[in-house]
């Protein structure tokens, strides 16, 4: 916490909005004057670290004090839900300096994201309060850190969850942890709950380590968002009951009586200093470009979101275009950038940082100044969430959504990443049981038909379940019976539904948006806030210029992104009865490709989505599209190691292909062929054949990971022989024409056969890139 920070101070207006404590605050275990005495010493105590940590004037809100009093006078477990620069890490940064100074063992504090991780450990430093972390990268650091915990020398160890559930952490680690722990901290706990916005199966492993702790560790857990449901489900999680199940916040709950109850404190989720607002434009480029004409207008230095990654890419490329200091931050984005772009916002050395929702916890930059949002998130309280990065410690930050129509396209692609059917779940411990031994995600995917991302959540689960258990090496089945808890993942599934119409809703609302967003809440003090753009009327205007609108609709009618050929085999392929493994030989490979667009772009993202989605009609290339792939091509033959332009870095250039071979498609032929024969026309090359299939008909079903979908390519392509008579003919590259690469293996996997037969090289040339 940084001693300039207002966090903690409490406001003069501050005794008019109260918190809501799920019991009687009176019932906390003050049984007399000299307990009362002991209460008020710990009070001053309390008051005079504070003082240490934030200025001579700092005074502590009355819930911060209830909060550390259950901490450490009355060891008890306590969950604050309260907003965004309340001062939620004072209470536990003065619970520890308090706690160790009696002698109790250090604060364990779990965190979600190494961004909050760092954040913490300089603040910490800054109180006087030695804090260290474990997480995924620092490794080389984690036997010193270990060992300074065991001499006593740390007073914060943060964690990520993932590490709760690391074989070696988990057994070695944890318990000397667990047993020595002086309190337990969950940051961002709302990540407990599968209702909340952000669930994360690695959180529930805190279950293992709560049974584990020595008795009267007291536990503090922490949120900024939950709704009651959340909230209540978050303290069933940590134990600690389940107050709010029943009643609105606010109600006296039961978990319990005297000092063993658990203390649920919520507050109200006003913001005051955040003005909110919803600019309706009516495309990416007019969005684009009200950023070129608006952006200095906004104060200070902010955050603008996307939605993917490759947007964060086009717009940061497009607005340094522009001349703005901006920088990109994304899960694709390497933690020594990551690193210098946080210090760079920090700093204000950037405008902003465009950011997926990788910036959405954990970073704390008390003056930021606006938060801009391209494009809407998926869920209100993960919206409330990442605004409230704004305007913490200054008097007035704006906020702003820009919608997309793009944006439900890719609501249901991040639903489609939900709970898999029981049948796959069934088959994942199934495929475990007759294992026999420990295996990895890598070497079950050839038996599950799961995308690698989704598969490692299933199973994280099912650990937290108990049907499974990570152990080295892998995974294994327990052979503990397990239900399928389908009734709470199809509601589950229907709460995301839910909060995608409740977004839509805020962004077409003629009332107060924050209002909205409290009652999303459930914050029982919502109220009109006099600040937003319909209770204060607009703020920005949606005009933009001409010279903007065009800069920003030529960067994104720019045409043309490489992929990579895929490199390496999927392990375990000899499950499948398909014999390949370890690296492709490069006489075998795909050189790397092009494409007009990925699907997750704002610019040829939204026309490809349209061309290439399941309920498109098929038909002839549409003669936008085949204009910008004949442009493509061209920059591919002109640029470094093209056919016609300068060598490559290593000194390579390709040679010119002596043809054209489309592939097969089930879903779009006319499509496709007419593409494959008019850049084969255009470019004055012969159109050399097509790949078929070994039975006339396609690959039975979608296959959703590497290697179901390489299994069920493999063996169902063919080269007619009349391509092959082609290729022998004129041995040489050829151009390979798709619509669509999505895992890669159809590529990889014609590529193969091409090379094979005879051709030098495989150059593919798809419409779209999946992702």
């Amino acid at each position: 916490m940084d001693p300039r920070t207002p966090d903690p101070i409490t406001p003069a207006t501050d005794a008019t909005h109260p918190s809501h404590p799920t019991e009687p605050t009176g019932s906390t275990g003050s049984t007399g004057p000299a307990d009362a005495t002991t209460r008020a010493a710990v009070r001053d105590r309390a008051e005079a670290v504070l003082r240490e940590l934030a200025g001579p004037s700092a005074v502590l809100r009355e819930d911060q004090w209830l909060a550390i009093e259950a901490l450490v006078v009355d060891s008890r477990r306590a969950l604050v839900v309260q907003r965004t620069g309340w001062g939620k890490s004072a209470v536990y940064f003065i619970a520890t300096a308090l706690l160790r100074s009696r002698g109790a063992g250090p604060t364990v504090i779990v965190s979600p994201l190494l961004a909050l991780m760092r954040n913490q450990v300089e603040s910490a430093a800054k109180a006087g309060i030695h804090a260290r972390t474990i997480n995924s990268a620092n490794p080389e650091e984690w036997e010193e850190i270990q060992a300074e915990v065991a001499a006593g020398r740390v007073d914060i160890l943060l964690v990520s969850p993932e590490r709760l559930n690391n074989p070696d952490f988990r057994d070695q680690v944890l318990p000397k942890l667990a047993a020595s722990t002086g309190l337990l901290v969950v940051d961002e706990a709302h990540c407990i709950s599968d209702w909340g916005h952000d669930f994360r199966p690695d959180y529930r492993r805190l279950r293992t380590m709560l049974a584990e702790l020595s008795p009267g560790v007291p536990v503090l857990a922490t949120t900024a968002t939950a709704n009651a449901r959340v909230t209540a489900d978050v303290a069933e999680q940590l134990g600690t009951g389940s107050a709010l199940a029943t009643g609105s916040p606010g109600t006296p709950g039961t978990t319990g009586t005297g000092s063993t109850a658990a203390l649920v404190l919520r507050g109200p989720l006003d913001r005051e200093s955040l003005s909110l607002g919803v600019l309706p434009l009516p495309d990416p480029a007019h969005r684009l470009a009200w950023l070129a004409d608006h952006l200095d207008e906004l104060p200070g230095s902010g955050i603008i979101y996307t939605l993917t990654v490759a947007a964060a890419e086009e717009v940061t490329a497009f607005l340094r275009g522009r001349g703005f200091p901006v920088a990109s931050y994304s899960g694709r984005t390497e933690d020594a950038e990551r690193r210098g772009a946080e210090a760079d916002l920090l700093a204000n050395r950037v405008k902003a940082l465009v950011a997926t929702s990788a910036l959405g916890m954990g970073f704390d930059k008390p003056d930021l100044g606006f938060v801009v949002h391209l494009g809407s998130p998926g869920s209100p309280i993960a919206y409330y969430q990442q605004v409230g990065r704004a305007g913490r410690g200054v008097d007035k930050a704006e906020v702003l959504l820009l919608p997309g129509r793009e944006d439900e396209a890719i609501w249901r692609y991040f639903a489609s990443l939900g709970f898999p059917p029981e049948e796959q779940v069934r088959r994942t411990i199934d495929a475990l049981a007759e294992a026999g031994r420990p295996m990895s995600t890598a070497a079950l995917e050839p038996r599950v038909d799961l995308r690698r991302t989704r598969l490692e959540t299933m199973l994280k689960v099912l650990d937290v379940d108990g049907a499974v258990r990570r152990v080295r090496g892998g995974w294994t089945a327990t052979g503990r019976p397990w239900e399928y808890d389908g009734a709470r993942y199809a509601k589950v599934a229907e709460s995301r539904v839910a909060e995608q119409r409740a977004m839509r809703a805020y962004a077409s609302t003629d009332g107060c948006r924050m209002e909205f967003l409290r009652r999303q809440l459930d914050d029982p003090e919502a109220m009109p806030c006099g600040r937003c753009d319909n209770c204060a009327g607009p703020r920005h205007s949606a005009s933009v210029s001409e010279e903007a609108l065009a800069a920003a609709r030529a960067a994104l009618g720019r045409p043309g992104v490489d992929f990579e050929p895929r490199r390496l085999w999927p392990t375990g392929m000899d499950a499948l009865g398909v014999s390949v493994k370890g690296r492709i030989p490069a006489g075998e490979q795909a050189e790397t490709g092009r494409a007009l667009g990925r699907l997750s772009d704002i610019g040829w993202g939204n026309r490809l989505r349209a061309l290439l989605g399941e309920q498109s009609p098929d038909g002839p290339v549409p003669r936008e599209v085949l204009d910008a792939m004949v442009g493509v091509l061209a920059d591919w033959a002109r640029g470094p190691g093209g056919w016609s332009g300068p060598a490559g870095a290593d000194g390579s250039r390709l040679d010119r292909p002596v043809g054209v071979v489309v592939m097969a498609s089930a879903t779009r032929p006319e499509l496709v062929s007419s593409l494959g024969e008019q850049i084969a026309a255009i470019g004055r090359l012969p159109l050399l054949g097509r790949i078929g299939y070994a039975d006339g008909r396609p690959p039975h079903g979608p296959r959703s990971n590497s290697a179901q979908r390489l299994h069920s390519v493999s063996g169902a392509l063919v080269l007619p022989a009349e391509l092959r008579e082609a290729l022998a003919a004129s041995p040489g590259p050829v151009l390979l024409v798709d619509d669509l690469v999505d895992s890669g293996w159809t590529v990889t996997v014609a590529a193969r056969l091409l090379r094979r037969a005879g051709a030098s090289a495989v150059l593919p040339l798809v419409l779209a890139v999946q992702g």
